[in-house]
């Protein structure tokens, strides 16, 4: 019987456990299943579950590990990737109506490194239809449900990679891989009280995965800490020549073993400017600094260059979606989608033209050098995770992918999400203290584009001198 606790352990303490043979790969895995199936539909987690592939994956691992061939740190542990990535065989839904029935004969690039490594899939987490890349309008926008918050069940977990946070935020695997085109890692991350990294753009392979925008798609690691992030994104980076925007060999690779050791101290600049003014959650983000400066880092206020950085992330996306899904858009098929914005949204988003495109993109080259500045006098950017704790599960929040028209005082061209998706930079949130109702707040490190280490290092820094990471929901 594994106790409860232990679904909580973060991947290095499972998989010392697991080397010493402590802890038992097929028990684990047993034990996270039965926790998925008694939990996760109530929270909506899971798109489906893989009980035959889990036990012959985890059979497969004690096996090896009990005859000498221990293959590394996510060896025989379990893990829900997000239902975007194709396995096997297995129902590949993008979480959208008409692609219920769908099946692959081949695995994504992402799943054959983890089958390599000896990863443990239980099932693949539920997410946003089509992870919003028609647009939608509230969390009920999915094929299996809204995602609940393991925090509290009336409130959303946000984003497209809905599931994969209430998968990791319930206990119901040990990791979870996300996509994030424009925040479905870092906003699920902050609202569920967990660890989770958007890697540089490049850096982990697409082929196998649902596209949504070529040129700002990324795949990520969703886990208890950053440590984990920088294990799992050591397996799951390099080269693909399947992927036309993998970074180039050598430079795709993350080396990771730890994020222990002396550095030099960090120089961090404090995004003042990047949120709404919000009371309690700028206590929260201060006392982050304290800690922070008190371990001898150096902080220094700094703000988000001008310029319509959201407006070009949100364009990009929607002319490059309505390439990615133009099939849907003409064959009439987006009718069938859950969100009435998602029924509509292409076609509005087919009226731009080849010139408008290329128009954003020369003005995205500008946005890009000036945020790279920034990075010539830190290390790493620090900001909240999301302006808000989770919200509601309401009708009718506020759209994601919003329509092509809305008025512009409404639209904050400096959210982190929007300005680091865009210019292809890494980010890893973490939680960092909680709100009045209990729900967890979330802090972002974000890094010049390509130096994933600087934030793992960071996040992993402020994990060390807190405890955030170690509190969990109270599920019955």
């Amino acid at each position: 019987m594994v106790d409860e606790q232990v679904l909580y352990l973060s991947i290095r303490e499972l998989a010392l456990r697991i080397r010493e043979r402590k802890l038992s790969p097929v028990e684990l895995a047993k034990a996270y299943l039965e926790r998925s199936e008694r939990i996760g539909s109530k929270l909506n987690a899971y798109a489906t579950l893989t009980r035959d592939l889990a036990f012959n994956q985890a059979r497969a691992a004690e096996r090896e590990i009990a005859s000498g061939h221990y293959r590394g740190p996510l060896h025989g542990i379990p893990y829900a990737p997000k239902d975007l990535v194709a396995v096997e065989g297995y129902p590949t839904t993008w979480g959208a109506p008409p692609f219920a029935e769908q099946r692959f004969d081949y695995n994504a690039t992402i799943i054959e490194k983890l089958n390599a490594a000896g990863a443990v899939m239980i099932g693949k987490a539920a997410m946003i239809e089509l992870a919003g890349g028609l647009g939608y309008t509230n969390g009920a926008a999915s094929l299996t449900g809204p995602a609940r918050n393991p925090w509290q069940p009336d409130c959303w977990t946000c984003g497209s990679s809905s599931g994969s946070g209430a998968v990791v935020a319930a206990g119901l695997a040990a990791f979870s891989i996300g996509s994030d085109t424009r925040g479905s890692i870092i906003c699920p991350t902050a609202w569920c009280g967990v660890s989770g990294m958007r890697p540089s753009f490049g850096r982990v392979s697409r082929h196998g995965a649902m596209a949504i925008a070529w040129s700002m798609d990324k795949l990520g690691p969703m886990a208890r800490t950053a440590d984990d992030c920088g294990l799992i994104l050591s397996v799951i980076a390099g080269h693909d020549p399947k992927d036309h925007d993998s970074l180039p060999p050598g430079l795709a690779d993350f080396p990771y073993t730890s994020a222990s050791g002396q550095a030099p101290p960090l120089r961090i600049g404090k995004l003042t400017n990047a949120w709404p003014p919000n009371p309690a959650l700028e206590s929260v983000i201060d006392d982050v600094v304290r800690v922070l400066e008190k371990d001898g880092a150096k902080v220094a206020d700094t703000r988000v260059p001008d310029g319509p950085f959201e407006d070009a992330a949100e364009l990009t996306i929607l002319m490059e979606a309505a390439a990615s899904f133009r099939n849907m858009i003409h064959s009439g098929s987006c009718a069938r989608l859950r969100d009435p914005l998602g029924q509509i949204n292409g076609y509005v988003s087919e009226e731009f033209s080849s010139s408008d495109y290329l128009d954003v993109q020369r003005i995205r080259n500008i946005l890009q050098r000036r945020v790279d500045k920034l990075f010539d006098d830190f290390d790493v950017l620090v900001a909240a995770g999301s302006d808000s704790t989770a919200q509601p599960l309401v009708e009718r929040p506020r759209p994601r992918r919003r329509p092509a028209l809305v008025p512009e005082e409404q639209v904050n061209q400096k959210e982190p999400d929007g300005i680091s998706s865009l210019c292809g930079l890494p980010a890893l949130c973490v939680p960092c203290g909680f709100s009045k109702e209990n729900l967890p707040y979330g802090l972002q490190f974000l890094a010049r584009a390509t130096n994933d280490h600087a934030v793992v290092a960071a996040a992993a820094r402020y994990q060390s001198l807190t405890d955030w990471h170690q509190k969990h929901p109270r599920i019955s």
